[in-house]
């Protein structure tokens, strides 16, 4: 059994128009609601033994701060620059690539491609998968090739107004 957690970077902040969508940062909304959805990450009972994030700075700082309050140690995140706005192809490919020692993974990540990937692992879930939102499925398998489409258990589908 194998356990992928896909998370939604935090709101980013627009205010800055010189800075190149990779360079946007966090807004006020989206470091209120990384450590929140970290907090709930753990109340879910989801631990990782292994996050991989897009490089951009809002996906690595929601991850790093996800990390925190899941004490995960933050010198064992890894970025991973195919899924700087990945398509579906670009995560399965990700996920795939992954050491079947690993049996949780949290992926940090973009839309459209990571709603596309929620909706492959537990078809029909959402229309989207909202900023810092986080989807868990158990995976009834002993390796990362989703290619064919496992069958899979939602564990978790979150995100930070559903409990406000």
């Amino acid at each position: 059994m194998k356990i992928l957690t896909l998370v939604r970077h935090a709101k980013s902040s627009w205010s800055n128009p010189k800075l190149g969508d990779r360079q946007r940062p966090l807004n006020k909304r989206g470091k209120r609601d990384a450590p929140e959805m970290g907090r709930r990450i753990v109340k879910h009972g989801i631990r990782p033994s292994l996050i991989i994030s897009s490089p951009a700075t809002r996906a690595w700082t929601t991850a790093k701060i996800i990390a925190k309050e899941i004490s995960y140690p933050i010198e064992f995140l890894q970025r991973e620059d195919a899924l700087y706005h990945a398509s579906l192809d670009g995560f399965l490919e990700v996920v795939s690539e992954q050491d079947n020692e690993f049996n949780s993974i949290m992926v940090v990540g973009h839309n459209p491609g990571l709603t596309d990937f929620a909706n492959f692992l537990s078809p029909g879930l959402t229309h989207n998968v909202p900023t810092a939102g986080v989807v868990s499925v158990g995976i009834d398998q002993d390796h990362w090739n989703l290619y064919e489409q496992p069958e899979t258990q939602l564990l978790v589908h979150d995100y930070p107004k559903l409990m406000r």
